[in-house]
């Protein structure tokens, strides 16, 4: 009876659509996250100077600090993406097919 469903599930053409979007969509969006992060460490190895200019004129914050907080901020938000595309899209897929299946 299992391998009766799984071999339903497998078979069905939505589960490879649920598959390869979400494959592609987890891959794209670690690449943007790895860019965003090495590219900051990038400017730290080879930009030290750009990062240590004070905001504006009498400012002791430099540069680097917002940076580096976007840094962090941009994980947040695009776990966040990943979740609201996780919760409608790739659930909704999966619905259909356990609809399909069972």
């Amino acid at each position: 009876m299992q391998q009766d469903l799984v071999h339903k599930v497998k078979s069905n053409p939505k589960y490879h659509e649920l598959v390869s979007k979400r494959a592609s969509f987890s891959w794209f969006m670690a690449i943007l996250m790895l860019v965003i992060y090495y590219g900051f460490i990038l400017i730290i190895a080879y930009a030290p100077k750009f990062l240590a200019q004070p905001i504006g004129a009498g400012w002791t914050m430099t540069i680097g600090i917002p940076i580096g907080v976007g840094v962090i901020v941009a994980a947040f938000i695009l776990t966040g993406v990943f979740i609201h595309r996780a919760n409608t899209v790739f659930d909704e897929l999966n619905n259909q097919i356990k609809e399909e299946v069972l």
